[in-house]
């Protein structure tokens, strides 16, 4: 006997990690809202490095959607001299604390975009950084504005080129920056009533030991979530991170870390599913109705 696959329900499509030109992705808020819509996405999270000055227009075009807005921000983290990111999901925008480190970030973003001009200047490579400044609107300067200047420059064949030769870590125009310690801005994302989501734990590109020690003193601070399909994760990476998951008692999350158009290697508006044996940090996001929360400023 043939099933009907046709009266089957599509599935539920989920996002809870994209940016906009309010850091360093190509569409703005609204327009990510609005293309999020079109591709069937009920659940969206519009989470911009280390600010929420994007929040506010996305809310203003999902309230045109069948989308519930899930406000977020990624935040910078230094931890053992490496260089992480986490995820707060559910934040109040207005939240003082918040606000007072991610303004923080942004002194030290600017500082390390004068640097990164600097550095490239002095390699021949006139005039980045008011090409990449001229890139972010009224965003943040970010490495990936750099490496757009130089791909359109011609200096790169490709971004991953810009970052392998000139912006990685250790190259030609690295520029180290010591961010918030992981208690810190776990602390911040709480104080706003939200929850901290470890993003895409394995570009770390950690040992087992290494990521053991680095989920445990991420739960100690007071983390609840983890990237489980996060971009093109394959399912042996999905396997590995459920393991994770379940073994710290965390919450598991999806997201494309989708940037615009431009990225192939994005999964925006396509099904990202969580293995049914861990616990979504969504939960309860999908009934509320509201885009973001009414607590009062912390």
């Amino acid at each position: 006997m043939v099933s009907n696959h046709a009266d089957a329900e599509p599935p539920v499509l989920r996002d809870l990690h994209t940016h906009s030109s309010a850091s360093d992705g190509t569409l703005s808020p609204a327009a990510l809202v609005d293309a999020a819509a079109a591709r069937g996405i009920t659940l969206l999270a519009l989470t911009d490095h280390d600010t929420v000055a994007g929040l506010g227009e996305a809310a203003a075009a999902a309230a045109a959607h069948p989308l519930t807005l899930v406000p977020g921000v990624e935040v910078s983290v230094t931890w053992q001299g490496r260089q992480l990111h986490v995820l707060g999901l559910g934040v109040e925008p207005g939240c003082r604390m918040l606000l007072h480190g991610l303004e923080g970030h942004r002194v030290m973003r600017e500082r390390r975009a004068e640097a990164i001009a600097g550095k490239l200047e002095r390699q021949g490579i006139a005039g980045v950084g008011a090409q990449a400044r001229a890139l972010t609107g009224k965003g943040m300067v970010t490495r990936t504005h750099f490496a757009r200047v130089l791909l359109d420059r011609g200096a790169v064949g490709s971004m991953d080129e810009a970052f392998k030769r000139f912006l990685g870590r250790g190259k030609q125009a690295w520029v180290g920056v010591q961010w918030a310690a992981l208690d810190e801005v776990i602390g911040w994302i709480r104080s706003a009533g939200g929850v901290a989501v470890l993003a895409h734990p394995l570009r770390y590109r950690m040992t087992g030991a290494w990521m053991r020690r680095l989920l445990l003193a991420f739960r100690e601070a007071g983390g609840l979530g983890i990237e489980v399909v996060a971009g093109q994760t394959c399912p042996s990476e999905i396997k590995l991170l459920t393991g994770y998951a379940l073994r710290y008692g965390l919450l598991g999350s999806v997201g494309s870390d989708y940037h615009g158009p431009e990225n192939p290697w994005s999964s925006f508006g396509k099904p990202m599913l969580l293995p049914p044996r861990v616990e979504p940090v969504w939960t309860g996001w999908e009934t509320a109705g509201a885009a973001l929360p009414r607590g009062e400023d912390s």
